[in-house]
């Protein structure tokens, strides 16, 4: 379920919301290599399943920023932005990586507005993140992202 907000004055309403949850995508060892193969990062604990079967997971494991990287596409379930003419990501204050995203785990972000704050020609808002894994007792992330929007 997303909202839908038109321009930066609905989107300055939402500051302190919750957002919601996104539905959940399954992490694939075809995802994990195309990252692989992207990044250049091609350690066995994530491309090797023979090897990575016998390691310290079980299995192999989604890279970190893999998983950070998919709060992009998890988050626009969650907030759709109208009325703006740019979005950006801006950056991170806080990424932490409490449990490893085992191949074949499904993957969800919990969303929350913590702030909008005003920025030349826009605002910058600021989203408290967390990416659960499906069944599991820790989350895969939990992150605090910054994002600009400008009229």
């Amino acid at each position: 379920m997303s909202i839908t907000v038109n321009g930066i004055d609905e989107l300055k309403k939402l500051a302190g919301s919750d957002l919601g949850t996104s539905e959940w995508i399954e992490v694939t060892q075809e995802r994990i290599n195309t990252f692989a193969d992207a990044t250049g990062d091609h350690q066995w604990i994530h491309v090797d399943p023979e090897k990575a079967a016998e390691g310290p997971f079980g299995a192999p494991i989604a890279h970190g920023y893999l998983t950070l990287s998919l709060f992009i596409p998890l988050f626009t379930e969650l907030l759709d932005v109208q009325g703006v003419t740019t979005k950006v990501n801006y950056g991170l204050n806080k990424v932490r990586f409490p449990s490893p995203v085992k191949v074949g785990s499904k993957i969800r972000l919990v969303g929350r507005l913590a702030g909008v704050e005003d920025v030349p020609g826009g605002v910058q808002i600021t989203v408290d993140g967390t990416i659960e894994i499906e069944g599991a007792p820790k989350p895969a992330a939990v992150l605090q992202s910054l994002s600009r929007f400008y009229a």
